[in-house]
């Protein structure tokens, strides 16, 4: 029979307990440790009873962004750090510049961290796409035969993907050998 019991009520010691936990797990921004400690709050008050339960929880909601804002100045959490290191792996796993962005602003990201995290470079955007019709196995990577409007089907896969068409037909347009030093390319640059 599981234990329905909410425990101690939330407070500032045990949320930033808990935010230490979370980020020895998962690397976060700002917002989504924020989202993390709210929702742990949320969990508490849905298993507490207690007529004053909403008043301790909206206590404990107030007390979130003082955790989040200690652990910012302890340097445990560091949204451009985040940024950077996750715009370079979306980029080295054949994820497009628009991709990324929308990734990092739905982590919570400021646009002005965004945009530094994803420059506008084209050579690291060619890269990214050549890696997306590898996994894909598009273009120059196709195994089986072309078929008649494979090149139209190619072309509306890397713009679901987010890949600009002047990039996508660019990367399409590559011999096998050619993409091939692309991808050699970008790794030698990272």
């Amino acid at each position: 029979m599981p234990n329905d019991a909410p425990g101690p009520p939330p407070d500032a010691a045990t949320l930033h307990e808990a935010a230490v936990s979370y980020l020895s797990r998962y690397s976060a921004t700002r917002a989504t440790l924020a989202r993390a400690l709210n929702r742990i709050v949320d969990r508490w008050l849905r298993a507490a009873a207690d007529a004053d339960a909403a008043a301790v929880a909206a206590a404990a909601k107030r007390a979130v962004p003082e955790v989040v804002a200690r652990l910012v100045a302890a340097g445990a959490v560091d949204d451009a750090a985040f940024a950077r290191s996750r715009a370079r792996k979306l980029s080295r796993t054949g994820h497009s510049r628009t991709a990324t962005a929308a990734h990092l602003a739905a982590r919570g990201m400021a646009p002005d961290l965004v945009q530094t995290a994803v420059p506008p470079d084209e050579d690291s955007e060619l890269a990214a796409a050549v890696i997306y019709m590898r996994r894909r196995r598009l273009g120059p990577f196709r195994t089986t035969s072309p078929a008649p409007d494979a090149k139209h089907k190619d072309l509306g896969a890397m713009a679901r993907a987010g890949f600009a068409g002047a990039i996508a037909r660019r990367a399409l347009a590559l011999a096998p050998e050619d993409a091939e030093a692309v991808l050699l390319k970008g790794r030698k640059g990272d």
